[in-house]
């Protein structure tokens, strides 16, 4: 029994080796966001918790000032890498340019998506510690001006009344409706947009909407531009303010607080003048929006151009496949194409697989009917029937791409190894040489013979299909791959769009 038991660890231990070996880079760069996260948050909490200038904005709103602001920094840098991994122009130039991104190491950035949906993670932690922390916020400003605030507290929020005097405390009267008054402020205006415009981003991308309704994913996914524009003025209004650096030198904070009655009278203790930061937000995410912004500038120079059907085929199981010809197009193997059809929708790209060889004089695709769109233009090329228009009379097409993909890594591996059932003779089903298995491949068997026919070697093991199938295949790379740095190593690539 207490061998069984030490097998069973050491093999969990040999799984989990292997597991590093192969994810490593993944690892490291999720251990580096999380880490410029936490350091970004502490730093800035910490910042707001001692900096002599917002002392008397910690009297009014204690230490929900620093959540607000350290999410808001988090906030900020998350926001600045959210559309990086679905540059996908940037991403192909990256795979295709980049010296350290050869063999191996170049299959992490087919872990775009999934990168892209571990930032929106955070921009939702983030967004919630910063509403929960203002609304906090809002609150004790409101209570600063109640009947029962007396000391410094009073003194603060009194500030403003008279001229030549700044307020710190934006709430004026106790009689004021704080949701009205935030309503009525740049910070509160363009803070529900933000806050709807992410609500609604993040339900539509579930899994379970994405499958019943691909375009609503789509439509409320292009909210972000709603979204960026809010956040890049969110801070204009200033709402929160700090002590000014002129008055801070003449009102020293350490002694003229406990002589805050005085304020008015004395000459050592002048009344404090206090102004909002400058707002910051445009400053992180500029770049990345310029940087989308040109992705979408190449797209549309990409749908001007004149794209060429040749031949529609109709395939049984609703398979359309489409044979197309565009000028200076230039593909490898494993790559795809986003394709749109204007006379569907005027917004919606779909991307696809090239199934055509780069030596063709043509590129083509094979789009299965899954869903609206899909559907909507199969019934555009009237191939529900098996009925083939003329290429001239067919729907206009548009093209972006082609982009990298994980299968375009399949000639960086030193073997390649298929597996199939072939001989002379055609499959009864299909029609082809290769011929069809009925139930699942012996997974072990085909992994534990590729392992003894290639000791020492890195092994690319490439998938395009269920989730099923992507989970036992990657278990069976874990499985199969040595724990020495020199013995086999099988590395997996999921085709992700």
């Amino acid at each position: 029994m207490k061998e069984r038991i030490c097998q069973q660890q050491e093999r969990k231990t040999v799984m989990m080796g292997c597991w590093m070996l192969n994810e490593s880079v993944s690892v490291v760069l999720a251990l580096s966001w999380l880490g410029v996260n936490l350091y970004l948050f502490i730093d800035t909490f910490r910042w707001y918790g001692e900096e002599e200038s917002f002392f008397y904005t910690r009297v009014i709103l204690g230490s929900t000032l620093a959540w607000a602001r350290a999410s808001a920094v988090c906030l900020n840098f998350n926001c600045m890498l959210i559309l990086l991994p679905i540059s996908r122009n940037l991403i192909s130039f990256i795979r295709g340019a980049s010296i350290c991104c050869r063999g191996p190491w170049r299959r992490h950035l087919d872990k775009n998506l999934k990168f892209h949906k571990l930032v929106a993670y955070g921009i939702a932690i983030n967004a919630t510690i910063h509403i929960a922390a203002h609304l906090c916020n809002l609150e004790r400003y409101h209570l600063s001006q109640s009947a029962e605030a007396d000391g410094l507290l009073a003194a603060l929020s009194k500030l403003g009344n008279t001229p030549n005097e700044s307020y710190i405390n934006p709430i004026r009267t106790s009689h004021t409706n704080t949701t009205t008054e935030l309503l009525s402020t740049i910070a509160g205006i363009t803070g529900l947009l933000i806050s709807l415009a992410l609500i609604l981003i993040m339900t539509s991308s579930t899994e379970f909407i994405r499958q019943i309704s691909y375009e609503l994913f789509w439509y409320t996914h292009h909210m972000f531009i709603i979204f960026f524009i809010s956040l890049s003025i969110h801070g204009a209004g200033r709402i929160v303010r700090g002590q000014t650096p002129e008055s801070l030198l003449l009102h020293n904070v350490t002694f003229c607080r406990d002589h805050y009655a005085e304020w008015q009278a004395a000459a050592q203790c002048p009344v404090p003048q206090f102004s909002g930061k400058e707002p910051s937000a445009w400053k992180w995410v500029a770049g990345p929006v310029v940087l989308y912004a040109c992705e979408r500038v190449i797209r549309f120079w990409r749908f001007q151009q004149e794209v060429v059907i040749t031949k529609v085929v109709s395939h049984p199981s609703g398979v359309l496949e489409l044979h197309m010809k565009k000028r200076n197009f230039k593909m490898a193997p494993g790559q795809y194409v986003l394709l749109q059809c204007p006379s569907i929708s005027s917004l919606e790209w779909h991307p696809f697989t090239l199934t055509s060889a780069p030596q063709e004089d043509f590129f083509s695709v094979h789009i299965r009917t899954a869903g609206d769109w899909t559907r909507a233009l199969r019934k555009a090329f009237e191939a529900e029937g098996q009925a083939i228009k003329e290429p001239r009379s067919l729907p206009r097409l548009a093209v972006d791409g082609p982009f990298g993909a994980a299968l375009t890594d399949v000639f960086h591996y030193p073997a390649i190894h298929i597996a199939l059932h072939w001989d002379e003779n055609t499959d009864v089903i299909t029609g082809l040489k290769q011929k069809t298995f009925y139930g699942r491949p012996n997974w072990n068997n085909e992994f534990r013979q590729i392992a003894y026919n290639h000791p020492s070697s890195s092994i690319g093991v490439f998938c395009c299909g269920p989730k099923a199938l992507s989970k036992t295949l990657q278990r069976m790379c874990r499985v199969y791959s040595s724990a020495d740095p020199r013995g086999v190593h099988f590395y997996y690539n999921k085709e992700s769009f």
